[in-house]
């Protein structure tokens, strides 16, 4: 393991306290030149910090230290991120406000504390975030660098999974993509189990009510009374499953006899919740979506999680059957005015 060396970042070892400094060294990793790796040990002393050549600290635990006022403070750089090392905790959508901490104070030539309590998850899981952001690492190449220079170094599965999703989107939060808002739609489910007072962002907005941003989007409508319900912008891609395969369980022909054939494709598009759906959604694990002009039965939603047609298990799933709806295109020059695809 790899330790941040004493006498380069200032400490003195013939000072009469240096057995303390050096301790407090030893309570961090180097991971690169001028980023280090630790537990809440490491900042117990913030005038060590700044003999270690450390004036930036960015903290994710679900305390923030207490850095009392004294000459290891002053200048001192802090973020703190609260968080509890839990797989259920987002950690997610604060992944690049620490990558632009920790790369905006290395570029100013600052030493970097990343920490949480102990040390091996939540700290290791954001430093993970920082090398596959700048050395354009894959989650698997970059924790398995970390945790060579630190063994005990071990996020916990929920960490891994966030990390995953940070990469397939090109290690950056990007809040408008269909793998955020499912995820977010999968943290709302565990933050509000009762399904009550759900927050407003999570709706997206009704197409009715405001036509800006719908040049280059399709817009889908009820095939009954051609009220506009969705944009294309709210589909919810997702890899196609394993077709009839899947449902091999629900049939009395033999599984081999389904193996065979064209591979099933999806019937339905599964879209994040818009706001005309919001009554019908709160309080509620799971019922119809129908339109709310004309009650036409347009689909279903779960938010435990329905199965595709193609076989994908989507969760939670806002399901809208295809041949309910019509795909409408906006006209370029005709400014507000759509035609059927």
């Amino acid at each position: 393991m790899l330790e941040a060396p004493g006498p380069s970042h200032g400490c003195e070892l013939r000072h009469p306290s240096s057995a303390v400094k050096a301790s407090c060294v030893r309570q961090m990793l180097e991971v690169q030149p001028g980023l280090y790796l630790g537990g809440a040990a490491a900042v117990a002393e913030p005038n060590h910090l700044r003999e270690a050549g450390i004036t930036a600290v960015l903290t994710v635990d679900s305390e923030e230290p207490s850095f009392q006022a004294g000459p290891g403070a002053e200048g001192l750089w802090h973020l703190f991120v609260p968080a509890l090392d839990k797989p259920e905790t987002d950690l997610l959508s604060h992944l690049d406000r620490c990558v632009a901490f920790i790369g905006q104070a290395r570029a100013e030539g600052r030493g970097v504390l990343v920490h949480c309590h102990a040390g091996v998850s939540r700290s290791v899981a954001i430093v993970t975030a920082f090398l596959m952001k700048t050395d354009k690492l894959p989650f698997e190449k970059a924790y398995e660098k970390l945790q060579i220079l630190k063994r005990e170094a071990k996020m916990n599965e929920g960490f891994e999974w966030q990390l995953k999703l940070y990469q397939a989107m090109g290690y950056e939060v990007d809040t408008s993509s269909a793998i955020y808002k499912q995820y977010r739609l999968q943290k709302v489910t565990e933050k509000y189990p009762e399904l009550q007072n759900l927050p407003q962002e999570l709706f997206a907005v009704d197409p009715t009510t405001v036509l800006q941003g719908l040049k280059d989007e399709v817009l889908y409508k009820c095939r009954k009374c051609r009220r506009s319900l969705f944009r294309s912008s709210s589909i919810l891609d997702h890899h196609e499953g394993s077709g009839p395969i899947a449902f091999a369980h629900k049939r009395m022909t033999p599984p081999f006899k389904l193996t065979t054939g064209r591979q099933a494709q999806c019937t339905s598009y599964f879209i994040e919740p818009v706001q005309w759906m919001e009554s019908a959604l709160l309080g509620v694990m799971d019922g119809q979506l129908l339109c709310p002009k004309c009650g036409a039965k347009l689909g279903s939603f779960n938010w435990y999680g329905e199965q595709c047609s193609c076989g994908r298990w989507i969760t939670p799933a806002f399901q809208i059957h295809k041949n309910r709806v019509d795909e409408m295109k906006i006209l370029p020059v005709l400014g507000s005015q759509t035609r059927k695809i």
